[in-house]
């Protein structure tokens, strides 16, 4: 997955006077999944004929123009004050710059598979920052069993009773790093930017419209401007913008505006099963018993981290103790 899943608190429930969409949310899901789970190919592809850097900002550049589009369709305001734009700034880092760079530079050393399987232990580290940067997140013991389960699927993946033999380490800490980088964004963007009165498109929108312009001032410096025109990794560039980073972000907002978060971070689990089966059948990427073995363990864990406490407990009393988190209005 590319980009996360919101947190419950940034999403407000759906208004009736919303039209319903003409495709069912199960085949929008599907479409969903499919479309992440091939990223990791495409971003493969992509660095055969570019440089990392290059393809960040390739993919963000068609990315933001999809994003664009919408806006002005649906005749979307930008955010407004010097303060919102500098928390967007941040998040745009932690949430797409950053990451989409270190998968790009991780995959130049590790197969698209692995880094599929890496992009799922995203909730595991996302449940143990909440244990500390969230009050109102706490730790139960199917959620810390969740947690230990998670990284022992991540250690079987990297076959640690091996001595990681043949594996890259750089390319692999680059993508649990990249990992790491959602749920950090996630709870900055909860702590900073939920209830200013903006849509979500509005913010995602902009958001991906700064990450885009810091890539703009980057990839110059680090990586230059390309040198040859490579037909197949450029069109793997647009593809993972406006699919696989554009499209794929309307199509999760509705998803969470019909369905809930909930079921709609439940694409998280679908992501590394396509992320790999794409690997081995379009790219030839060989597969060892451990990493689907691995894998199954990382999603049992990550599953264990998404329970909730019944609602009496999670209250901490009577219905209505506990003040409700203003959502991020949509």
């Amino acid at each position: 997955m590319t980009t996360a899943t919101p947190p419950r608190s940034l999403s407000a429930p759906s208004s009736p006077t919303l039209r319903r969409p003409a495709l069912d949310w199960r085949v929008r899901f599907a479409v969903l999944s499919l479309v992440w789970g091939f990223s990791f190919l495409l971003i493969k592809v992509g660095t055969d004929g570019y440089a990392p850097f290059q393809v960040t900002f390739g993919r963000l550049f068609f990315g933001t123009a999809v994003l664009a589009v919408a806006m002005a369709v649906k005749r979307e305001r930008l955010p407004r004050g010097a303060r919102t734009w500098l928390r967007l700034a941040v998040a745009a880092l932690l949430l797409n710059a950053l990451p989409f760079s270190l998968f790009a530079y991780a995959e130049l050393t590790i197969p698209s598979t692995l880094a599929g399987i890496c992009n799922a232990t995203s909730p595991l580290w996302g449940m143990a920052l909440s244990l500390v940067a969230l009050s109102e997140d706490r730790p139960t013991r199917r959620r810390v069993a969740g947690l230990g389960l998670g990284f022992l699927g991540v250690l079987t993946v990297l076959g640690a009773w091996q001595g990681f033999h043949g594996l890259d380490l750089r390319g692999t800490l680059m993508a649990q790093l990249a990992s790491l980088c959602y749920p950090v964004g996630w709870i900055y963007v909860r702590r900073t930017l939920a209830g200013g009165g903006h849509s979500n498109l509005s913010l995602i929108g902009s958001q991906l419209g700064v990450a885009t312009l810091q890539l703009t001032l980057v990839t110059p410096l680090f990586a230059g401007f390309p040198t040859a025109f490579h037909p197949v990794p450029l069109l793997a560039v647009a593809a993972l913008g406006a699919l696989g980073t554009g499209f794929a972000v309307l199509v999760q907002y509705g998803l969470v505006n019909e369905v809930g978060p909930t079921t709609a971070q439940m694409v998280t689990y679908f992501i590394p099963v396509i992320a790999t089966a794409a690997g081995v059948l379009v790219l030839g990427e060989s597969l060892s018993w451990n990493t689907p073995v691995g894998a199954a363990i990382v999603l049992a864990g990550a599953a264990l981290t998404q329970t909730r406490a019944p609602k009496a407990a999670r209250q901490g009393g009577p219905a209505g103790a506990r003040k409700p988190v203003r959502p991020w209005r949509r």
